[in-house]
């Protein structure tokens, strides 16, 4: 028996009914920002990848030579792929673009709980806004996102600057080692580290630097640095707004990637893998052949919300069942087709079963049945069954629809 590919799922119709629902309200809170939805392509010729990253990014991807020759691959992430669009069909476009996207991404490295080969982001980004109100918007779009399906989770924001004020004075390759100790909060690593290249003096600073809860004491450890009135700007923006987070200057989310701002939000119940958005500024527009835009997007992994959101199932219409008796069918579709236009979810019988059969089916899935036999096709009417309580009257199909539709707003 064939299997699914390892690292993907397949989605039956409860999981998808809660995964739209989760969607959705994600769409019309991002739409209440005013952005717009774009789509790009699922592959990507591979060099829009490693111009960024390297060639060592190719391990991490699903590749493949086309037709024509050309190297391919699935897309590992969109952002990329957003500022190449940007590049070849937004420059134009009077700025800041406000832009949303929800695509699947591929990624060739070890499943676990939620993290898998073929995975799903809803994203933002935000192009030609180069401020702090900007940034600030950022954060407070993917906290309303991530709130509006009631998720429970920890907001951390931070600002690239200061770290990078404090290691100025080292190589490039060290920088990147130190930053992502400090990211991880391997305290012990990083005074290894920091003894074996001769720059133990800067441990307290950058230790100091993480347990910081205002910009300001920040500033003390750091001096005062060209970003400073930046950095309190969007402070100021999120306290005023009240939106809940907390300060985080050791926060990296890859050096040679984000250059500003940058945040990040964890839901406690996911373990390990308990990251469910990333983000903060970048340029990348000018890496791809355009101008030097300035951007500012997250990406929310939705495979991982859904795992935090739990299995709790999601509200759906009544469902009502139109049975029929031998030598009615037809009267039965008609029925279905005029509740459906009625705005009513209407399901029929497709095999050959008894009445008696019919009802027992349909009380595992249904929620009314809506009977015709023959004195009700005569008469034009209906016997509306509650399949919860029990109870039953004919009727006609305007107090069949009043009466489902009732129970559906309640």
């Amino acid at each position: 028996m064939l299997q699914k590919p390892r690292g993907t799922r397949d989605f039956l119709p409860g999981e998808m009914a809660r995964r739209r629902a989760a969607e959705a309200k994600m769409r019309e809170a991002v739409a209440r920002w005013g952005y717009g939805e774009v789509c790009t392509p699922t592959f990507e010729e591979v060099e829009l990848f490693t111009i960024r990253s390297g060639e060592n990014i190719k391990k991490e991807m699903y590749t493949f030579e086309d037709k024509g020759g050309r190297q391919m691959t699935l897309r590992p992430e969109v952002t990329a792929s957003v500022a190449r669009m940007y590049v070849n069909e937004g420059r134009s476009i009077p700025k800041p673009l406000r832009w949303f996207y929800v695509a699947d991404c591929f990624r060739y490295e070890r499943p676990q709980k939620g993290r898998y080969r073929q995975f799903w982001q809803f994203g933002v980004e935000l192009i030609g806004a180069d401020s702090a109100a900007a940034d600030a918007e950022v954060v407070m779009v993917a906290d309303d996102l991530l709130r509006s399906v009631g998720l429970e989770y920890d907001l951390k924001v931070g600002f690239l600057a200061p770290m990078k004020h404090l290691l100025a004075g080292i190589e490039p390759g060290l920088q990147r080692q130190v930053m992502g100790l400090l990211d991880k909060r391997d305290f012990e690593g990083l005074a290894n580290c920091l003894q074996t290249c001769g720059q133990d003096e800067l441990e307290d600073a950058l230790t100091g630097l993480v347990s910081c809860r205002t910009p300001d004491e920040a500033f003390e450890i750091c001096g005062d640095i060209p970003e400073k009135e930046r950095i309190q700007e969007i402070f100021s923006i999120l306290d005023g707004s009240e939106t809940e987070y907390t300060l985080n200057f050791g926060i990296v989310r890859g050096l040679d990637y984000y250059t500003g701002m940058v945040f990040e939000g964890f839901a406690p119940n996911l373990g390990a893998e308990s990251q469910v958005v990333g983000g903060g500024n970048y340029r990348l527009a000018k890496l791809f052949g355009g101008d030097d835009a300035a951007s500012c997007g997250f990406a929310i992994g939705f495979d991982r919300v859904m795992v935090a959101l739990g299995e709790t199932p999601m509200p759906r219409p009544p469902l009502v069942a139109v049975l029929s008796q031998p030598g009615l069918q037809a009267a039965a579709f008609r029925t279905a087709r005029a509740l459906r236009a009625a705005g009513v979810t209407a399901e029929l019988n497709l095999l050959d079963r008894g009445i008696g059969a019919q009802l027992s089916h349909a009380a595992k899935t249904a929620d009314f049945a809506c009977i015709i036999g023959q004195r009700e096709a005569e008469a034009g009417t209906v016997t509306l069954k509650d399949l919860h309580t029990g109870e039953q009257r004919e009727m006609g199909l305007s107090e069949v629809v009043a009466g489902v539709k009732g129970v559906g707003d309640r």
